[in-house]
């Protein structure tokens, strides 16, 4: 009876159960690519049967689609948090910039790449591009919105220049996984030019570190500069 008690203790909920595979799922994306999902590679991290994994994903394109959604949700929140308290819209962008052209950003941006091959033959991973894509978008275009009400950036149009920095970061990425080894900063920082100019900043000041120490990025970049305001904040 003990033991019974025992076994209903550690049970997982289905929805603990999903998480876990989605979990697991998504690290297998970033190490692998999407293609290595599969229900079989799934149980084996898992330690289950294939048949526990395609009982809660009986379509493996929809547990690909929420792996992918997954991992470059989290991405989103870290690159660009919904709100920090105390940080200029100017701190904010820098650090994302700061972040999101480091090397421990790579697996991520392949994995941007993959999903949007892979999308145009699955629908199920189409929609969550799509969807991912607008979030990323409104999250910046709300940043830099952010900037324009505060003062610190200039644009007549938020979502063009929102979509300009990504189609750049886009490019940047695409760059990076040729493993050609060629990164000239000019090329690195052409997204934060991209957006400087966009927002009627001064030269640099995008390439300022992010003001919190405890990021790896200000810990491995020179220490930050102030922000250059506009002259007419």
């Amino acid at each position: 009876m003990t033991s019974g008690v025992h076994r209903r203790r550690i049970r997982k909920s289905p929805a603990d159960r999903r998480a876990e595979m989605v979990d697991a799922a998504a690290s297998v994306a970033l190490a692998e690519g999407l293609e290595g999902i599969t229900l079989r590679r799934i149980g084996e991290r898992l330690d289950v049967r294939p048949g526990l994994v395609g009982h809660y994903f009986p379509v493996v394109d929809e547990l690909v689609a929420e792996a992918f959604g997954q991992a470059v949700g989290a991405e989103l929140d870290t690159l660009v948090p919904p709100g920090r308290a105390g940080d200029t819209p100017v701190e904010r962008l820098a650090r994302f910039f700061a972040l999101a052209t480091g090397e421990g950003h790579d697996a991520l941006s392949r994995l941007w790449i993959n999903a949007r091959h892979l999308s145009r033959y699955r629908p199920v991973l189409r929609d969550r591009v799509g969807c991912q894509e607008t979030r990323w978008r409104e999250r910046l275009e709300q940043l830099i919105r952010d900037g324009v009400g505060s003062g610190h950036f200039r644009t007549a149009d938020p979502c063009a220049s929102a979509v300009q920095i990504l189609v750049v970061m886009d490019g940047l990425a695409a760059h990076a996984n040729t493993e050609t080894g060629i990164s000239p900063r000019s090329v690195n920082g052409l997204a934060a030019a991209t957006a400087e100019r966009e927002l009627g900043l001064a030269d640099g000041t995008l390439s300022a570190d992010p003001a919190d120490p405890a990021d790896p990025a200000h810990r491995a970049r020179p220490a930050p500069r102030t922000p250059a305001l506009l002259a007419t904040h």
